[in-house]
């Protein structure tokens, strides 16, 4: 049985991670894993309702609070999807972990890096990713990728997402997050990616 792995993808607005999540999980079952694609928020069913709160009502939303929904999101998240695939020895990959928390509400909302990576460790019961990829890429490059703002965190603004970009790539050696470069066609993006997480997921 191939060996669990827990892989996260990670980036700002536009960078291509849900994209690259995708072709990671696909490639990875081609090579016969088993491998669980998710996402956060919203990947339960009462997280579908908490992405809802989050991310479709424009109502102002104090930041302690957005942080405490997603928490609620991610603990749901960890006990009824990511927990009991990896114990069944599947390759989860995930669009979006508690580094998004680290980064957003942490150091682009202020609430604190620390502080929110104590609540993600409360969250998900001390769950850490094996690898985080964490997809750099310009702020050119992003608004070309970014579609249409959407929902609420989309809509917050270019310097708010500076300040997203610039948390990634300065918390990055502190959490041992591992950056790739994002520019590129899909497929280019893709094997830096296949490459970055190999001595994890192909370890057994």
């Amino acid at each position: 049985m191939t060996a669990c792995a827990f892989v996260v993808l990670e980036g700002g607005e536009g960078s291509g991670k849900s994209t690259q999540a995708r072709l990671l999980a696909g490639r990875l079952e081609g090579e016969g894993r088993e491998v669980v694609l998710t996402f956060e928020p919203g990947a339960t069913p009462r997280g579908a309702a908490l992405r809802a709160a989050l991310l479709d009502d424009d109502r102002p939303l104090d930041p302690r609070a957005e942080l405490l929904l997603l928490s609620a999101d991610r603990a749901q998240h960890v006990e009824e999807v990511i927990r009991p695939a990896l114990e069944r020895g599947a390759i989860v990959v995930c669009d979006r972990h508690a580094p998004s928390s680290i980064v957003y509400q942490g150091d682009a909302r202020g609430l604190g890096v620390d502080s929110v990576a104590e609540i993600c460790r409360y969250a998900t019961g001390g769950l850490l990713p094996d690898v985080v990829v964490v997809l750099d890429v310009s702020e050119q490059v992003a608004s070309e990728r970014r579609p249409e703002a959407t929902d609420r965190i989309e809509r917050a603004g270019p310097e708010f997402h500076a300040r997203v970009r610039a948390a990634y790539r300065s918390l990055a050696p502190q959490f041992g997050w591992l950056l790739v470069d994002g520019e590129g066609t899909p497929d280019v993006v893709a094997e830096r990616v296949r490459a970055t997480v190999s001595p994890v997921v192909d370890r057994r």
